[in-house]
This record gives structure tokens, sequence and C-alpha cells, in this order.
């Protein structure tokens, strides 16, 4: 039980993001063929994110990826 508790305060958004993409992974598994691999896929995808928010951090840095695009591709050089 302690381990649990342990998971429940310190690592929660780890913790959901793992269970909720194994549940959709466990959907996913009945309906297709490169199962495993997209479960993989899913299962740590969860992971990260909850990660992210765990560490109070953007999901999707937005500004960051936007600042990138504008540089690498501007219209009127």
């Amino acid at each position: 039980m302690q381990i649990w508790e342990q998971l429940r305060e310190k690592h929660r958004g780890k913790t959901f993001g793992v269970l909720a993409g194994g549940v959709l992974g466990i959907i996913y598994l009945f309906f297709g063929l490169w199962r495993m691999l997209i479960f993989v896929l899913i299962v740590y995808t969860g992971y990260y994110i909850g990660k992210k928010l765990d560490r109070n951090e953007p999901v999707f840095p937005i500004e960051d990826t936007w600042r990138w695009l504008m540089d690498k591709w501007r219209l009127f050089r």
C-alpha cells in the first residue's frame, strides 16, 4: 500500500499518464496489426505528458516552437 501512496503523492502525473495510456493502449490492442508498437507508443506518450505535468512544464512548448519556425522559415528576408 505504501507504493501506491508514494506514486500518488510524488508522481501523480506520470502515474495517471501511464494508466490512461495503458487503458487506451489495451482498447487499441483489440483492433489492429502493429499492436505492440502502437501500445508502447501510447503508454510512453502518457508517461511523457505525465512527467511534464509533474515538473509543471508545458506539455508542448508552443512559444519555443513558434520562435524556431519563424527563425527557420521567414516569409520576407
